[in-house]
């Protein structure tokens, strides 16, 4: 089961790396990553992630990332490809 992951808020130092970290920790493995700061300060990042060897449940998962968000003052939000994919059908 594939994720994709959206990042969005002020920049700040060390925001991939503590997405990334907390993927890695959780089994998730990061498989394309898009990243870009607007202006200087606003921070907008894109990544499609496989949890098919995640040690959580999607739940789980979108929780740990939901708790990172609000440490770092961010909106971070974790949708199932199922979800994104009939979104995204015409």
């Amino acid at each position: 089961m594939k994720a994709v992951i959206t990042v969005t808020g002020r920049d700040t130092t060390g925001i991939i790396a503590r997405v990334s970290t907390e993927c890695a920790k959780s089994g998730v493995n990061i498989l394309d990553i898009s990243q870009s700061v607007m202006q200087g300060e606003f921070f907008a990042m894109t990544m499609l992630v496989d949890m098919k060897n995640a040690s959580l449940s999607f739940p789980e998962f979108v929780d740990r990332m939901n708790a990172i968000g609000g440490e770092l003052g961010l909106d971070v939000r974790t949708m199932h490809e199922d979800i994104f994919n009939s979104m995204h059908k015409i």
